[in-house]
């Protein structure tokens, strides 16, 4: 701030320009005043304020579709997925009628009702002593049948029902359970689902060219926390933890595993994050390069005095980051992948790629003050918006000449001054950002946005806001795994009815295989 005395030293342009950079830092405060202020509220339990609606940018720039004739073919016949019984209706007629066969009328219906069956189970003593009892039906497990147990999970999860209305709509058809019942029949005995998630996971990152990634408030155990979310276009994960920082999503990618790893991509993390070379010969001269656990790995640092050091950047983090991220490529996970993010800090790692609609959001909600602000946004808006289509059409025809063309394109844009001082800001941040928007010149296969990423993590969030949150470690666990489940399932165009009937070995229900494999067999190399 320039004192005032010096104030009327200025000339009328340099006022402007001062008054509109002093306008920007007002604006920028009264931003974080107000998410201060929607923290507060939401910590309260307070009403927040209404999110503001995005630019519409990827849909304005998507290409017309072709008219619609007005003698278009109809929908055509309903093909039921079951199986069709026929059942002949007959009726009185007069004496002397022709008989001109039957008329097909197709009526689908569903059944629900409750069933008990008390199995008289044959028990015989052998010669020898032993005692032989007859088995149950497959499938059967408990004292609650395999139809019954699909149903809960299906309603639960995929119907995102509440465990009360749940149990009420239960015992209204007839079944006898309780609460606690209930509540152990979406909890226990899910180790085998929990791992398969876990399997999916590993499947997108040994073997899809790119995932993207997201994450969203969650609640549990009464405290606040985060759900973070990987996927693409074949495959769902949610992880909810504390914490989301670096060494949180990681620990993620790898995907259960828990060795810590000293490698050549290790080094090469540490000097990127400017950890000293003193520094990182210390950990170079040690002949142990791979720790079972984070007991191990935080022991050698202990030996290694790493914990003694007070300087910047925190050699333990970044070494704890690097380990994780030599854990990462040992288990050939993102070996060649791309990471696309909304230009979260935590997510910048490896091969990263950002979010168009995510950095023209940045322009379209800039605070304008005159009409020249506004004109200017309105421009820059427009530059931006004809850019994003070029991109969509170079993803169809890929060419080195015309990449070259849009790379000098983009310094045009982005390297404008506008005489809007925080929007020159804008600009210049974003064009720093330049090798990550413009990786899918490189690549061109990645998508230019993580809409898919937010789609995925809305069922996350209306379980959030349906119940609230969790309480114990494995309610969270079969919540993200049934979740991930559920997506990675209508992604491959399986039903969730039929995956549950297949794993709880429902009679009747189709065989599906492991999902990972399914995932696998998504990926065709060029």
């Amino acid at each position: 701030m320039l004192p005032s005395a010096s104030l009327s030293t200025l000339n009328r342009a340099e006022l402007e320009a001062l008054l509109g950079e002093l306008f920007g830092e007002v604006a920028t405060l009264k931003q974080t005043v107000a998410e201060l202020r929607e923290e507060n509220a939401r910590l309260k339990g307070l009403q927040g304020r209404p999110n503001i609606k995005p630019s519409g940018m990827d849909k304005g720039t998507a290409r017309p579709e072709p008219q619609k004739h007005e003698n278009r073919p109809g929908r055509g016949k309903v093909t039921p997925r079951v199986k069709v019984e026929a059942k002949v209706i007959r009726i009185e007629v007069p004496p002397g009628s022709v008989f001109k066969g039957h008329e097909p009328f197709l009526v689908q219906d569903l059944v629900i009702s409750a069933n008990a069956t008390c199995y008289l189970r044959e028990r015989w003593i052998t010669p020898d002593g032993r005692t032989i009892l007859a088995p149950l039906p497959q499938g059967t497990e408990g004292h609650f049948g395999p139809e019954l147990r699909r149903f809960v999970l299906v309603q639960y999860h995929q119907g995102q029902s509440t465990m009360p209305r749940l149990l009420a709509l239960l015992r209204s058809v007839g079944v006898s359970i309780s609460k606690r019942q209930l509540v152990r029949l979406l909890n226990e005995n899910h180790e085998e689902f929990i791992a398969e998630a876990q399997d999916v996971l590993r499947a997108g990152l040994e073997t899809l060219p790119w995932v993207a990634v997201d994450d969203s408030g969650a609640r549990h155990a009464g405290k606040n926390g985060f759900c973070t979310q990987i996927g693409n276009e074949w495959f769902t994960w949610f992880r909810t933890r504390s914490s989301k920082s670096r060494l949180n999503f990681l620990d993620l990618l790898r995907a259960g595993h828990t060795d810590y790893v000293l490698n050549d991509v290790a080094y090469d993390y540490m000097r990127s994050q400017g950890l000293p070379a003193a520094t990182i010969a210390r950990l170079q001269a040690e002949s142990q390069t791979r720790f079972s656990d984070q007991t191990a790995w935080q022991g050698h640092l202990n030996r290694l005095g790493f914990n003694a050091l007070k300087v910047t950047p925190d050699p333990v983090r970044v070494a704890t980051e690097a380990a994780l991220w030599g854990s990462v490529q040992a288990h050939e996970f993102l070996c060649d992948a791309v990471i696309l993010s909304d230009d979260a800090g935590q997510f910048n790692i490896g091969q990263h790629a950002l979010c168009w609609v995510h950095a023209e959001r940045l322009v379209h909600k800039l605070d304008t003050f005159n009409d020249q602000h506004r004109a200017a946004q309105t421009r820059v808006r427009g530059l931006i918006w004809d850019f994003y289509a070029d991109l969509k059409a170079y993803q169809l025809k890929p060419a080195k000449r015309r990449a070259v063309a849009l790379r000098a394109r983009f310094d045009r844009i982005f390297l404008r001054r506008t005489g809007f001082v925080a929007l020159d800001r804008l600009l210049a941040r974003l064009h720093a950002n330049k090798a990550e928007l413009l990786k899918v010149l490189e690549r061109p296969e990645i998508p230019l946005h993580t809409n898919g990423s937010e789609n995925d993590i809305r069922c996350h969030v209306t379980r959030r806001k349906v119940s609230a949150g969790t309480r114990s470690d494995i309610g969270r666990d079969c919540r993200d795994a049934f979740l991930s489940l559920a997506k990675t399932c209508d992604k491959l165009g399986i039903a969730i009815w039929d995956y549950l009937g297949s794993r709880f070995k429902v009679a009747g229900a189709a065989i599906i295989q492991p999902l990972d494999h399914y995932v696998r067999a998504r990926f065709r190399p060029a």
